[in-house]
């Protein structure tokens, strides 16, 4: 459905590099990436408002390129809603269908749907001023998706919303993508919203796409130690692979082989037919926490000392010194039963899978 293929844009001392990846009818395709790496850039040249120094952008197959804005036929949503401030809401969502030439008839049910569709039926009258953020987030993506656009561009849509706000336009857009389909490319610094939404992710770092796949792979398997940090893996590490013992080997077949990292002078079962030295990263919340020896299938057993514990809402993250530190995520009420406080010596286990080495 959209093709980028080799897009570079220089705008003063940034640019976009080499940019390629593809989205899927219909799909749901989220761009990761920190304040600054270039996101609302890259789909502004995916809109027209912008044009590639070198590179081509296609839509079903016809190449875009060089089109502007209306003839792309794509719905844009901006961070901070651009609506018309003199104009009703009724009219703001008018406003594409109008510049179409749509007759009077048909954008009157052009609007009805849509407004019914988002439930911003009571809201037709008003005008922009009197509306909550909230509400303004729900017009401006009204007013996109009343052109019924194939594509639909999303700049971090929920950033200037307080966090209800933002959950409940989260589940208007996956709504939204459920009932009507269109092609999504939705960019955000926040990975919470990728997993909620996202078919697939595309990671950008200083104008370059680092990482492109699954919501499942890009998480559990980054490609690079800033995409793991990114995607909140935040157990980092490096270190030598050790050759495995025989008795490893023969528990192991040609597919999987299960092996050794050591660093630091602890040693990490991992699975990886990867040698010499390598990075690894472990998520916190795949680490399980036992003020005993846990018995279990898990391949990594280790004894250590909590040096730092940091309430997060209903989430507690401690960081637990093994010889290196862990960091681990725990539900507040497993932390209170287990009454941990600094210096409680626990025992921590993972699997030797949930190890990504790069």
């Amino acid at each position: 459905m959209i093709e980028i293929e080799n897009l570079s844009l220089p705008v003063g001392r940034f640019s976009l590099k080499d940019i390629s990846f593809q989205v899927g009818k219909g799909e749901y395709f989220v761009i990761l990436g920190p304040t600054g790496s270039g996101k609302t850039l890259l789909l502004e040249t995916i809109a027209g408002i912008r044009f590639p120094q070198t590179g081509r952008i296609w839509f079903e197959g016809k190449e875009v390129t060089g089109c502007p804005p209306a003839a792309r036929g794509v719905g844009f949503v901006y961070q901070d809603y651009l609506l018309f401030p003199h104009l009703t809401v009724q009219k703001n969502i008018e406003f594409g269908l109008r510049c179409r030439g749509i007759s009077r008839r048909e954008i009157k049910e052009k609007v009805s749907r849509i407004s019914n569709i988002i439930g911003i039926g009571e809201l037709l009258s008003r005008y922009s001023e009197t509306l909550s953020g909230g509400e303004k987030q729900r017009v401006a993506l009204a007013r996109a998706l009343a052109i019924e656009p194939s594509i639909l561009l999303l700049d971090e849509p929920v950033s200037a919303l307080d966090p209800s706000t933002q959950f409940s336009i989260l589940e208007e857009l996956k709504k939204i993508q459920q009932r009507l389909k269109p092609t999504t490319i939705h960019i955000t610094h926040n990975f919470e919203e990728a997993i909620f939404l996202a078919d697939r992710i595309g990671v950008i770092k200083e104008g370059r796409i680092v990482q492109v796949g699954e919501m499942e792979e890009v998480f559990r398997h980054p490609a690079t130690e800033f995409v793991a940090t990114f995607v909140g893996a935040e157990n980092l590490f490096e270190g030598e692979i050790v050759p495995p013992s025989s008795q490893e080997q023969t528990e192991t077949d040609d597919e999987v082989q299960l092996t050794t990292l050591e660093t630091r002078g602890v040693k990490i079962s991992v699975v990886t037919d990867r040698a010499g030295r390598v990075r690894a990263a472990l998520r916190p919340e795949d680490i399980m926490v036992a003020r005993r020896p846990i018995h279990s299938s898990a391949r990594n057993n280790l004894q250590g000392t909590v040096v730092e514990i940091a309430p997060k809402g209903a989430l507690t993250k401690i960081t637990v010194d093994a010889g290196i530190p862990f960091k681990v995520l725990l539900t507040r009420n497993s932390f209170e039963e287990m009454g941990l406080s600094l210096k409680a010596e626990v025992w921590l286990s993972f699997k030797a899978t949930a190890v990504h080495i790069f």
